[in-house]
């Protein structure tokens, strides 16, 4: 992206708090970008989880998706709901549109998963408008957050690997990241969108299960084929489940690969940016995982 460009605040899962994300409106317009907030965005509706009526959120982000002036598309928070609009958009209006920013994470996965496979674009896995991270206080961003957000937005330089803390399998790998929050692609097995791993890498994080949901998660996905020829994986963040490693570690190393851990990707704090969709290297000697330059160029 570049200064000036204009970015959608859209409100695919849950309501925002309104305070945060008018803060967080301002953190992105410190940027030098142009922001424009989605007529649902604040909406309410009866099933409090949700931002807003099915129909009224998939149109806040078809529209932004389909204005030829809007360079991207940030999701403003997680929660829950926007499985539910995949139904609802015009795969085909979208596609004619071209590539664009989707920002987002948590239940926002669903949508990186959705847009890989019907749009086939780039899609950045990273922290939300009205998050905490970013909307934060009045002192400003989370710094390490902030820069990385930055750098994956703009492409300030070479690309920075995000350095997790320990290995459960050690090699080398090359290959597509695709994946995000575990519940949702577990979620989405069975449907249109399931996904797949074949010839990737995959990522891999979670907020607030315990280690046999984890593990039960791994299992359907391991059952239902998503895992067949993965090159590696990289874990992110488990923020309140408790020790998941050796469920990780169970689960994970009989598939051969190389494996990393610990990065700070997903959930708590720093949250740090990985696109999906791109070319993504894990190297276990300096327990890293670092993503391509040159996304728009693959997309085009």
């Amino acid at each position: 992206m570049r200064q000036g460009d204009t970015v959608a605040i859209v409100s695919p899962s849950g309501p925002p708090n309104p305070e945060l994300l008018r803060r967080g409106v301002q953190r992105l317009e410190s940027l030098g970008l142009k922001v424009v907030t989605g007529a649902h965005a604040l909406d309410r509706q009866n099933l409090e989880y949700l931002a807003g009526e099915d129909a009224a959120r998939a149109a806040d982000l078809q529209d932004a998706w389909c204005d030829p002036a809007v360079s991207g598309v940030f999701c403003c928070r997680g929660g829950y709901g926007a499985a539910r609009l995949l139904d609802l958009l015009d795969w085909d209006a979208m596609r004619a549109a071209g590539p664009k920013v989707l920002l987002g994470s948590s239940d926002i996965t669903a949508l990186h998963n959705a847009f890989g496979i019907e749009l086939g674009v780039p899609t950045l896995h990273g922290p939300m408008a009205a998050c905490d991270v970013i909307a934060g206080d009045e002192a400003g961003p989370e710094p390490r957050t902030w820069e990385s957000l930055r750098e994956a937005l703009f492409e300030t330089g070479a690309p920075v690997p995000v350095t997790g803390d320990r290995v459960l399998a050690p090699g080398r790998a090359e290959g597509e990241v695709r994946g995000g929050n575990l519940s949702l692609l577990a979620s989405m097995c069975g449907t249109r969108w399931q996904p797949s791993f074949d010839g990737c890498i995959a990522f891999l994080e979670d907020i607030g299960e315990e280690p046999y949901r984890v593990d039960r998660m791994l299992t359907q996905l391991l059952q239902a084929g998503v895992f067949d020829g993965v090159r590696g994986v990289a874990l992110g963040s488990w923020v309140g489940c408790g020790d998941p490693y050796p469920v990780l570690e169970d689960r994970l190393r009989p598939l051969g690969v190389p494996i990393v851990a610990g990065l700070p990707v997903g959930h708590g704090t720093p949250q740090m940016s990985v696109w999906l969709g791109a070319l993504g290297v894990i190297d276990t000697e300096s327990c890293s995982l670092t993503g391509s330059t040159g996304v728009w160029d693959q997309a085009r």
